[in-house]
């Protein structure tokens, strides 16, 4: 029976940053398409992005959205050894 390979979220055409919120709350690997990304702006379109999905987020748990307090690119995780 063939195995199921996973996709690094890089292959799959995102990357994913942790989110520090103001109130000392964190987001670990919020996913954001790496096409907004890059050029000029740098990750600028990473955090519109994200506090556009936290203020639906917030909308829908009825509370008011966090302010992101610091965001940085997600370290690219360890491949997993093959096992036989």
């Amino acid at each position: 029976m063939a195995k199921r390979v996973k996709l690094l979220p890089q292959d799959r055409g995102t990357v994913l940053f942790d989110v520090m919120f103001e109130d000392g709350s964190r987001a670990s690997n919020r996913r954001v398409p790496m096409d907004i990304l890059g050029g000029l702006d740098g990750d600028q379109p990473a955090r519109d992005l994200i506090e556009k999905q936290e203020a639906e987020i917030a909308e829908k748990a009825g509370r008011p959205p966090r302010a992101i307090q610091s965001l940085t690119r997600a370290a690219k995780p360890e491949p997993k050894p093959a096992r036989d």
